[in-house]
C-alpha cells in the first residue's frame, strides 16, 4: 500500500518476536476500556480531498486472552476532516470548497503486547467497517442547502502503541494506519491516526455482566 503500512508490518513482526518471553503481571484475566482523542492525518492522494481537523476520537475495549500477551481490541474511531469536492455530482448543483467530512470506523482487531514493569508496548491488526459522510450542496433560491451523503466503507486498521500504568489507570498513546477499500472523490481513503488517552480497568463490570447472564436462565 505504501511505506507506512510496510513500517507497521515490520513493527508488528518485531513486537510478536519479542512478546514470546517474559511474564505479563498486569493484564492477566483483565478487561480495559480505552478512550482517546487526537488527529486523523490523510495520506497520499487522500490529501487532495481531506485535510486534518481537530479533534478525532476513539473508544475501545481491550479483552485479554488466556495468554495475557495477546488480546482482542474492538474499537470505534471517529475522524473529522476538512473537505474539498473535486468532481461534480449530477444530483447537486453546487460544489463544496471548504466543507466537513467524517469517517466512523469500527475496528475488530487482535494483537500482542509486552510488559516492561509498568510500561507496556503493543501492536494490533484487524478489519474495519464503518460509515463515511461527505457534504453536498444544492441551490435553493436564496439559500444553499448542505446535506450529507453516506456510504458504507470496509478496510483495515493496523497500529502500535504504548501505555504506562499509574495507580488506577493507564496513560496511553497510539499510532495507527487506516486503509479503506472504498473511495472518497475517486481517491482511496488512507490516514494516520494519532491518539492519546486513558485506559481504565472495567473487569468488575464484565464479571457482574457475566454473573447476571449466568443466573438469567434460572429466573
Amino acid at each position: 500500500m505504501n511505506k507506512f503500512f510496510l513500517l507497521f508490518i515490520f513493527l508488528s513482526v518485531f513486537q510478536y518476536v519479542h512478546s514470546q518471553s517474559g511474564a505479563d503481571t498486569i493484564h492477566y484475566n483483565k478487561v480495559y476500556y480505552f478512550a482517546g482523542t487526537g488527529l486523523g492525518i490523510p495520506l497520499g492522494k487522500t490529501k487532495e480531498v481531506l485535510s486534518p481537523k481537530v479533534f478525532a476520537g476513539s473508544m475501545g475495549v481491550d479483552f485479554t486472552l488466556k495468554n495475557p500477551k495477546y488480546y482482542v481490541y474492538p474499537a470505534l474511531y471517529m475522524l473529522s476532516f476538512k473537505y474539498k469536492q473535486l468532481y461534480e455530482d449530477p444530483r447537486y448543483d453546487k460544489m463544496i470548497e471548504d466543507g466537513h467530512a467524517s469517517v466512523y470506523m469500527l475496528s475488530l482487531a487482535a494483537g500482542s503486547r509486552r510488559q516492561y514493569d509498568r510500561l507496556n508496548t503493543y501492536v494490533y491488526l484487524g478489519p474495519t467497517i464503518g460509515l463515511v459522510n461527505e457534504p453536498r450542496a444544492n441551490d435553493k433560491g436564496d439559500v444553499v442547502k448542505i446535506e450529507n451523503i453516506r456510504s458504507i466503507a470496509f478496510g483495515t486498521k493496523v497500529g502500535v502503541g504504548a501505555d504506562y500504568k499509574f495507580k488506577g489507570f493507564f496513560l496511553c498513546t497510539e499510532l495507527g494506519y487506516m486503509y479503506n477499500l472504498s473511495r472518497i472523490e475517486k481517491r482511496t481513503f488512507q490516514a494516520l491516526t494519532l491518539m492519546v488517552g486513558l485506559k481504565s480497568d472495567i473487569t468488575k463490570i464484565k464479571n457482574k455482566v457475566v454473573d447476571i447472564l449466568g443466573v438469567a436462565p434460572n429466573d
